[in-house]
């Protein structure tokens, strides 16, 4: 179950990675750049469907959006996701904090892709990442010193998530498909990656703990005090 609860951190970490960008996107409105500042901050190629922003309210939301995994585990899409819909406070936007008053995601599809080396996309992207932003302290929270806002919780977290693919790129024989069947499962006061952990423990029951792709974090693991 530990791996699936990783995982899943991980997910949301970059789930709020994306928010920030959008909003930091707000004065263009473009799909086009955003998905570019998606790919400068991740590495991952993007591609957004729709992509609105509250013009009274302060909101944002993606639709029909893929985010791709790097190309040494095949291209292939990492997220599929047909809702991602977040309610932000202003004023702690103004003082560079991300609180989110509400979370809706509708995630579609996501496969998790372990490569002829035998390391995981999931926890490669942080490899990238950290890459990109060299001399950073291992103490650092890892949404601060990715976008400069500190992360300081979801008030509600409503969320779908339809099925997983497991993709092994040396033994094709291994590949699978996962059913996980989460509808509208409503979690609150999301703060720390702990108060994700039954969440991750009902995915596990729903359909991962049939799986054994082995997985890993990469060496030095930022997301301690991640979302």
């Amino acid at each position: 179950m530990k791996w699936v609860f990783k995982i899943f951190k991980w997910i949301v970490f970059l789930i709020v990675v994306l928010i920030i960008i959008s909003i930091l996107s707000l004065n263009t409105a473009l799909k086009a750049v955003t998905e570019k500042r998606i790919r400068d901050a991740t590495g991952m190629d993007a591609e957004i469907g729709k992509l609105s922003f509250g013009l009274l309210t302060p909101t944002v939301t993606f639709g029909d959006f893929k985010l791709y995994s790097p190309p040494d585990f095949g291209g292939t899409p990492f997220l599929k996701i047909s809702e991602l819909h977040a309610e932000y406070d202003r004023e702690a936007l103004k003082k560079h904090e991300l609180h989110l008053t509400l979370l809706r995601l509708d995630l579609d599809e996501i496969d998790v892709v372990k490569n002829q080396a035998g390391r995981t996309n999931v926890f490669s992207i942080l490899g990238l990442v950290r890459a990109k932003q060299p001399g950073v302290s291992a103490n650092t929270n890892t949404v601060t010193w990715l976008t400069g806002f500190k992360f300081t919780g979801i008030d509600v977290m409503n969320i779908s998530i339809g099925k997983a693919r497991l993709i092994d790129l040396k033994d094709q024989n291994l590949n699978r498909w996962v059913d996980i069947g989460l509808e509208n499962q409503v979690i609150k006061n999301v703060q720390t990656p702990a108060d994700l952990a039954g969440l991750g423990a009902l995915i596990w029951l729903r359909g991962g703990h049939t799986v054994g792709l082995p997985v890993s974090p990469p060496k030095h693991d930022l997301s301690a005090n991640s979302p």
